[in-house]
Parts: structure tokens; sequence; C-alpha cells
């Protein structure tokens, strides 16, 4: 049996959102029960089931190396969350868990394929019931596209929101006037932004369209800034397009990049874990010998036996390695004893002169006294004007 498949969401408090997420969740639990291979979701935040249930759940049923896939389209880690400090977590409390994390979705040509899909849904007429005049005639060449990330704080997450709509605009929506980016929140432009850029171009139709996995309170942001645009600018046509959603296309991506970890792609938590293997440090050559190219004489671990020896006269150096044919050239140090009675304190204050002064010196007149003359005498005039700071003493400076 394969390893389980597991399903990291970020969470919303959008409840059409989460219910989106379960159905995808039961599409895939079909589409891999011939594998065989379960598969489970959690939410990191925000909603149910949480993410430890979902692990602590399959744990229980005996699985303890999972394969983890992030239903991101751009992975950033500040809006999906730390989910490698999560596992983390989850592998301190289920010390027997081992588990490999899968790509994020996008951009795959599939993911961009379900974007064209959505832009074909928009684009097509819809009925006018408010009048019976035909509606005008508006060409590709007068049709534009704003596709709408969710927007980050990291500059790398918006610039792969623009190369997509870049690769979108080439493979599936050459024939249109332009490709624009926005994003709902976080940084620049907003929908507005994107939408006032299009009408400048001269487009007359502007479809929006979400860079968005579910539906629930994002696309609902979108498409009330898209609204309130559209109020103030009668003269153009602007539609909303549907989300990615729940569907075949998007649960082949999943299972692409569940296979892929499978087959060791993905990043594994088993690497995270094996410790590193230290490199031996290397150190200068003992003055009047040379390295031996083939054995790495010179290396501190090769001559460290030597140094750790009793350097006694008639010593010979131990038979270890490959500086035996050439005996180390020490000479035993000699060190003489020290003689206490130098350091009698009585002594040390007989012999240390006092200080000849005109007269008793307080102890707050020491501060200045640096740089000046004798009891009395006026300031070189190399001396600072002021009183320089002592060791120790606060400066009023």
């Amino acid at each position: 049996m394969k390893p389980p498949l597991l399903l990291i969401g970020h969470g919303s408090h959008d409840e059409t959102g989460v219910a989106e997420f379960g159905r995808f969740v039961h599409r895939l639990r079909c589409r891999l029960d011939g594998l065989p291979a379960e598969v489970s979701g959690g939410f990191i935040t925000n909603a149910r089931p949480p993410l430890g249930d979902s692990i602590a759940s399959l744990v229980a049923r005996g699985h303890h190396h999972l394969i983890a896939v992030p239903l991101s389209l751009t992975g950033d880690r500040r809006a999906l969350g730390d989910i490698p400090g999560t596992m983390a977590l989850e592998q301190e409390r289920h010390p027997t868990l081992e588990y490999d994390l899968g790509r994020p979705l996008g951009p795959d040509p599939r993911v961009l394929k379900l974007l064209a899909e959505r832009l074909a849904d928009a684009r097509a007429e819809m009925p006018r019931f408010v009048t019976d005049e035909p509606p005008a005639e508006i060409g590709p060449g007068e049709t534009a596209v704003v596709l709408v990330g969710h927007g980050s704080t990291d500059p790398a997450v918006n610039a792969e929101v623009h190369r997509v709509s870049r690769l979108f605009w080439e493979t599936h929506a050459a024939d249109l006037l332009t490709v624009e980016t926005a994003y709902v929140s976080h940084t620049r432009p907003g929908v507005p932004g994107g939408l006032e850029r299009c009408r400048r171009l001269g487009a007359k139709r502007v479809i929006v369209l979400p860079y968005v996995l579910f539906a629930g309170g994002v696309l609902e942001r979108i498409w009330a800034q898209a609204l309130a645009y559209g109020a103030n600018h009668e003269g153009l046509d602007i539609r909303c397009a549907e989300v990615i959603g729940d569907c075949e296309g998007l649960a082949d991506v999943v299972i692409d990049r569940y296979e892929e970890a499978l087959a060791g792609g993905g990043q594994s938590s088993a690497a995270a874990r094996r410790p590193s293997t230290l490199l031996p440090v290397t150190r200068p050559f003992p003055a009047g010998r040379t390295p031996d190219a083939e054995t790495g004489a010179g290396l501190v671990t090769a001559i460290a036996p030597r140094l750790n020896t009793t350097r006694d006269a008639g010593a010979e150096p131990p038979s270890s390695g490959p500086l035996d044919s050439e005996p180390l050239d020490s000479v035993p140090l000699e060190l003489e004893p020290l003689d206490l009675d130098a350091f009698d304190v009585e002594t040390l204050d007989a012999e240390t002169p006092e200080p000849e002064t005109d007269g008793e010196i307080e102890a707050d007149s020491m501060i200045g006294v640096t740089g000046r003359g004798e009891a009395g005498e006026e300031p070189r005039g190399d001396a600072p004007d002021g009183p320089l700071a002592q060791p120790g003493v606060a400066s009023a400076v």
C-alpha cells in the first residue's frame, strides 16, 4: 500500500471555501482508491479539521510515512503558513512520523489550461433581458484580461504571479489586447488599477480572471472591487470569471505532485533529520616537513596524536601514521619554578613609591588632574580645556 496523501490548506472563515476543499478531498479519495492510497486533508488555521487531527488519525491507522501536498498556487509561505515548521511540530508529537513535501501546484501548464477554460466561459455572450437591442460587437483585439492573485509581502511571490500572466497571455490568450496583473491586497496594483490600465490601453471589455483555487472571501473581494470600478465606468464591459475550483483537471495536478514526491522529487523530512558529516580541519604543516600528497599528511588529525604524547628526552614518538619514517623534532620544555616570595603583598607595598604632592588632594579633585602640572601651576599648553573622563568614573561632559 502506498503512503497516504495529505492535502494542506491554509484555512478560511468562509464556509464556502471550506466546503469546496472537502469536496475536492473526496474527489481525490475516489481517484486514488485503486492505487490504493488513503487521502486526508486539514487546515493550518481558521478552519476544521485541523492539520494535527488529520495527521493523528493517519498515525493511529498505522501510517508513519505520508506525502504532504500544499494546496497553493504560489507557495507563499507567509500566506499558507510555515508548513515545514508545522510538520516538525507534528513529528515531535509522533516521533515515528516521516513525510515528503510536494511542490506547489502552479504555474503548471494544466493550471493555465484551466484558467483558459474559465476565461472562455466568461467571454461567452450572455442573454440580455433589459433591452431588445443587440449587443455591440466587441472583438478579441478590444478585449483585455486582468489576472488577479492574492498578493503578498514577498516580492518573489508577486513576481511569480506576474510571470503566470505573461505565460497565460502567450500560450492561451495571444489574440487578446493584453493580460494585466493585479492583486487583492498587500501590494499594487489592485483590481481597480488593473482595470484602469486596460481601459487606457483601449479595451472595451475587461474580464477579471481570479488566480485562486477555491471560492470564498478572496473571490468576493475581487468581485466587489471590480463592480465598484464598473459603477463609475458605464461604457466599459467588465466581467468576472470563476475560480479554478474543484475539478478533474486540478485533481490531475495534485496526483502528479503526489507521484513526484513519492519518487523522491519532494522535500524529505528524513534528510532534514540526517546528521551532517564533519569535514577534517586542516592546519599548516610543521616547518621543515613536506606533506604527503597521497596519504594526506598535514591534517591536524595526523599530527594530533604526536602532540598529545609525553615529551620526554629519551622517548620516541609513537608509530601511527604516515610520519613514522621521520621522527618528530621536539625539544622538552623546561620551565623555571616561580618565586612565590616575589608576590608578597607587604614587599610590594613597601617597594611602591608614594606620589609626591605638596598637600593632600581630595578624592573629587583627582578628576581632571591628568594633563596639568603640579599643584598650584597653570595648565600646560597641550592640556585639554575640560576634564578628561577617567576609567570607571562618569564624565560630566
